[in-house]
């Protein structure tokens, strides 16, 4: 395996090859001036250490590095055609560039492929629409490189993005009653924590139970991101024996839920509502000279005896000062043609605001929006990188009322919330007075997502002296400086929701599974652990093919959730019918025998998928 990049996700990627999946991996990252300090979880410290220690033994011992050994490390600035060479690239089974310019991973890209036309490529690329582009271009070019078609067997191109992986965790955490959210065959699942069962009562489980948490709450185990975490940590996939024992733990249930989001309300598309264009003055103003228009109208209709129509019509007249003066009029008409005139007069210096409202508002409909009056219940979401911009569209898909604040007025993110019509809050989260205009004194949650951890620890601690029992979420680069963080403010706030999440942490795990040649639906947080959802093909692996569901699994490694059928195709052997309505099917019965043909959906550990799926990738088998 080969892994190329320039920040914290080249390094975490390189670590789980090596550590969960037992990889040998050349590591190419820009030299000791320009590198970025590597983020180490936990107890592995001093196994990194260890490992780097004996990958430089052994460079030393065979020159430029054997590839039979545990690793090596090469420094380049830019990922280059003899940089890739001197890397192994043209007898390596997969190269991940995650280099944090699109530019220069997609360069690469087309160099590897040429170079090996059976390599497995995973990118991280920002732009969805050039990856999917991309995506197309690198199999196709494989696909004729090896001789043959489509489909031929050839390498093939696996394009990701940190931003969208860790986007619906950082986003669901914030919401009520929803802290992680996978999505899979267009449906959204639901990971909810719930608090410990009472004496005598049933826990409703839902589709399963994912997971127990912590046995304190205030200090939890395992807070490190380990795999082992000990008793008091949280225990992924346990069986129905271990959720039976458990007293006092609280569990994480998964949940399928239909809802997709509603719609943006009107007027999010850069027209703005008619309670946007005008102000509520002048809405009043406008009204009020309305029913003296009508009162006018009705007191001529009673004065001369006129057919309504012709009232009104008079009365505009009137108005406009385009009528025949009423010189032998009665005197009724004539005081009812001067109020008119007055009127009018009031008319002209409305209409002229009206105007100038009206062109104030269309010039200001792509200038950023103040937060309103009376805003309460919203989530303030700290910077507008490319992860905050991920998640504000996550947040606004779902119309849930948010407030950015962001000291870069040229930040990545402005233009889209100039698009969604979001109030956001232009100056430095540090300064006085930046987070009182977010009215985070009202707010429900906060979503510090800058790339600085001083800063998100900063705001959420004045936050927390406004606001204690205010929802937070960090995002922390250090994983030691993480846990402190999280075990802190969970003791000094026990009843304050609390998080801490590292992008690289939640996207490691997907990019990893690419590289195996394993397709990735989505990883879920719990505490600091990472529980990934993967479709896997039966064939091929003993510890499903031939088995029931039940036998199947197993507690604290991987847990089949659903089967996958194709369009029209009744579930057989026993599974539930329903296939028509969807594509997975959902609460299968531990009789039903998974065949080679089949393909399910599982939950798995990082070690449990690992152990599972182990090297087949390479020998063909397609998962």
């Amino acid at each position: 395996m080969v892994v190329c990049g320039d920040d914290g996700l080249a390094h975490r990627l390189a670590a789980e090859l090596r550590g969960v999946y037992r990889e040998q991996v050349t590591l190419v990252v820009p030299p000791s001036g320009r590198r970025v300090r590597q983020p180490v979880v936990g107890r592995a410290r001093a196994a990194s250490a260890a490992l780097r220690d004996m990958v430089t033994a052994a460079v030393n011992r065979t020159g430029n590095g054997d590839p039979g050994g545990a690793g090596r490390e090469l420094e380049a600035t830019e990922p280059t055609e003899d940089v890739l060479a001197e890397a192994g690239v043209e007898r390596a089974t997969a190269l991940a560039l995650v280099y944090d310019d699109d530019e220069t991973n997609i360069r690469a890209a087309l160099t590897a492929r040429r170079l090996n036309p059976r390599l497995r490529l995973v990118l991280r690329l920002y732009n969805r629409r050039l990856g999917q582009h991309i995506e197309e271009l690198l199999n196709q070019s494989a696909a004729l490189a090896s001789g043959g078609g489509p489909g031929s067997g050839s390498g093939s191109t696996t394009v990701l993005s940190d931003a969208d992986t860790a986007a619906p965790a950082l986003a669901a955490t914030a919401l009520v009653g929803t802290s992680k959210v996978v999505e899979t065959d267009g449906l959204l699942l639901r990971a909810v924590e719930r608090n410990p069962p009472r004496p005598g009562e049933v826990a409703d489980p839902g589709l399963c139970t994912l997971a127990l948490l912590s046995a304190t709450s205030n200090d939890p185990a395992g807070a490190d991101g380990s795999e082992d975490s000990g008793e008091n940590g949280p225990q992924l996939l346990p069986d129905a024996a271990a959720v039976e024992a458990a007293t006092g733990r609280g569990t994480v249930a998964l949940e399928q839920v239909s809802y997709s989001g509603p719609p943006l309300p009107a007027g999010r598309a850069g027209v703005p509502a008619f309670g946007e264009l005008f102000s509520r003055r002048l809405r009043w103003s406008l009204a009020g000279l309305a029913a003296c228009v009508v009162a006018l109208a009705v007191a001529l209709m009673v004065v001369t005896g006129d057919h309504p129509l012709h009232a009104t019509y008079v009365t505009l007249l009137d108005l406009f000062s385009i009528n025949e003066p009423a010189h032998n009029a009665d005197i009724g008409r004539q005081i009812l043609q001067l109020l008119s005139g007055f009127v009018g007069l009031l008319l002209l210096p409305v209409l002229l605001a009206a105007v100038l409202e009206a062109l104030g508002t269309f010039r200001s409909a792509s200038a950023l929006r103040k937060p309103p009056r009376g805003l309460g219940g919203h989530v303030v979401l700290l910077g507008l990188g490319k992860i905050g911009t991920r998640v504000l569209t996550r947040l606004r898909e779902m119309d849930i009322p948010v407030v950015c604040v962001e000291a870069d007025p040229e930040a990545r993110g402005m233009a889209t919330a100039r698009r969604l019509r979001v109030p956001v809050v232009l100056g430095d989260v540090t300064q006085e007075g930046v987070l009182e205009a977010a009215k985070i004194h009202r707010a429900h949650s906060l979503l510090a997502l800058t790339s600085v951890d001083t800063t998100n620890l900063e705001a959420v601690l004045y936050a927390r002296s406004v606001r204690s029992r205010l929802r937070v979420v960090l995002r922390l680069y250090d994983d030691d400086f993480a846990t402190a963080v999280y075990r802190t403010l969970r003791a000094a706030h026990p009843r304050a929701l609390t998080r801490s999440r590292s992008v690289t942490h939640l996207a490691a795990p997907s990019f990893a599974g690419a590289m195996m040649g394993r397709q990735i639906l989505g990883a879920i947080p719990v505490e600091r652990r990472v529980l990934l959802f993967a479709a896997v093909q039966v064939a091929g692996h003993p510890q499903l093919e031939g088995k029931t569901v039940g036998e199947a699994f197993r507690a604290g490694a991987w847990r089949v959730l659903a089967l996958e059928v194709s369009d029209g195709e009744r579930a057989e052997g026993g599974a539930p019918e329903g296939a028509r309505e969807s594509r997975l099917v959902w609460e299968l019965p531990d009789t039903y025998v998974l065949r080679g043909s089949d393909r399910v959906v599982l939950a798995a550990t990082r070690r449990g998928l690992a152990e599972l799926l182990g090297r087949r990738a390479r020998r063909g088998v397609d998962v």
